[in-house]
């Protein structure tokens, strides 16, 4: 289902979006809070350039926010609906899920907005000489 060269792959497992061969970031676990910020500068097998210009990643913010709704909606329609709690609890899931999955948030809203501007080269494979 997810093979190199579908922009979802690299969404999902935040690899380079060029070559989909290495992780843009220095530790791919987003649930290690003090790096979850920490990328690579640069692909080692293709040499991108992850931050493309200074404030790069501030896009990534709009990105998060449909996100982090498409969460909250899933949150309401399984607590509300699946489970039939109350508002009060239904309102407690959403935002345990929205702490919960904070860190994956971030990360695949990032991975999403740095996709849009960079596309999949199969050429882009071979390992650079530095």
């Amino acid at each position: 289902m997810l093979k190199k060269g579908n922009k979802l792959y690299s969404i999902l497992t935040g690899t380079c979006p060029k070559c989909h061969e290495e992780s843009m970031y220095r530790d791919q676990n987003p649930y290690h809070l003090g790096n979850i910020f920490k990328m690579n500068e640069r692909c080692s097998h293709c040499g991108t350039k992850y931050k493309i210009e200074p404030s790069f990643f501030y896009g990534a913010m709009y990105v998060s926010y449909g996100v982090g709704v498409a969460f909250a909606v899933a949150a309401f329609v399984i607590a509300f609906l699946f489970f039939k709690a109350t508002l009060i609890n239904t309102f407690i899931a959403i935002i345990v899920t929205l702490i919960f999955f904070m860190p994956f948030i971030i990360r695949v809203s990032r991975n999403i907005w740095i996709n849009f501007f960079i596309k999949y080269d199969p050429k882009a494979t071979t390992k650079i000489s530095t």
